[in-house]
C-alpha cells in the first residue's frame, strides 16, 4: 500500500501524525484549564468578603486555569478606575483566550487540504496510468495497475485523514467555546464584585463623614 501510495500517501501520513499529537497535546492542556467555576468564584468572593485579597491572590496563583488568571487580574486592579480594571481584565481574558487557541487552526488546515492532496495524489496516478499507455503498444496488467493503485490509495487516505481531524477539531472547539464562556462569566462577576464593593465602601465612608 505505502508503494501505491506514492509520495503523496507519506505528506498525507505525516499530516496524521502532526494532527494526533496537536489534538493530544491541545486536549490536555483544555482539561488542566477546565475547573469548578462556580466554587472557585465562591470560594474567591468569600475571601474577598473577609477581606482578605492576598489569600485570593494566592488561590488564584494555585489555580492552574485562565479563569483563575483573569480573576487574579481583576483582583490586582482593583484599586484603578473603572475603565482600567475593564481593559486589564478584558487584555487579560483575550491572551488566555488566544493561549488555548494556538494551534487549533493547524487542525482546521489539515482538515482541509487533506482531501485535496488526496485528490491530487489520485491525479497523478493517473496521469502515470495514462503515460504507461502512450508509452509502449503493449502494456502489462501490472503497469496499469500501480498507476490506479496510488491513484485510489491517495483519495481514500486523504479522506481517512480529513475526517477524524475534523472531528478532533470540532471536539476541542466546543471544550474552547466552552471555557471562553466561563472566561467571560468570570470576568463580568469578579468586576461587579470589585465595583459593587467600591460602592459600599463610598457609601460607608459618607455616612461615616455625616
Amino acid at each position: 500500500m505505502t508503494i501505491a501510495g506514492g509520495s503523496v500517501f507519506w505528506l498525507l501520513i505525516a499530516l496524521a501524525v502532526i494532527a494526533v499529537i496537536t489534538y493530544i497535546e491541545r486536549l490536555l492542556d483544555l482539561r488542566r484549564a477546565q475547573i469548578d467555576y462556580s466554587d472557585f468564584m465562591e470560594g474567591v468572593i468569600n475571601v474577598m468578603d473577609a477581606g482578605s485579597a492576598d489569600e485570593a491572590l494566592a488561590i488564584c496563583d494555585e489555580t492552574p486555569s485562565p479563569v483563575a488568571s483573569v480573576v487574579a487580574t481583576a483582583i490586582r486592579h482593583r484599586n484603578g478606575s473603572a475603565r482600567v480594571l475593564r481593559d486589564a481584565v478584558d487584555s487579560q481574558g483575550r491572551a488566555e483566550a488566544g493561549r488555548l487557541d494556538r494551534r487549533l487552526a493547524a487542525l482546521a488546515i489539515i482538515a482541509q487540504i487533506a482531501p485535496l492532496l488526496g485528490l491530487l495524489g489520485s491525479i497523478i496516478g493517473f496521469i502515470r496510468t495514462v503515460s504507461v499507455l502512450g508509452s509502449s503498444e503493449v502494456v502489462s496488467r501490472v503497469d496499469l495497475l500501480n498507476g490506479l493503485s496510488e491513484g485510489l490509495v491517495s483519495a481514500a487516505l486523504g479522506l481517512a485523514v480529513a475526517i477524524p481531524v475534523v472531528v478532533m477539531y470540532g471536539s476541542l472547539r466546543v471544550r474552547l467555546e466552552r471555557t471562553i464562556v466561563e472566561l467571560e462569566a468570570a470576568a463580568s462577576q469578579i468586576i461587579g464584585y470589585i465595583s459593587s464593593a467600591k460602592e459600599l465602601a463610598k457609601e460607608s465612608s459618607k455616612e461615616r463623614a455625616k
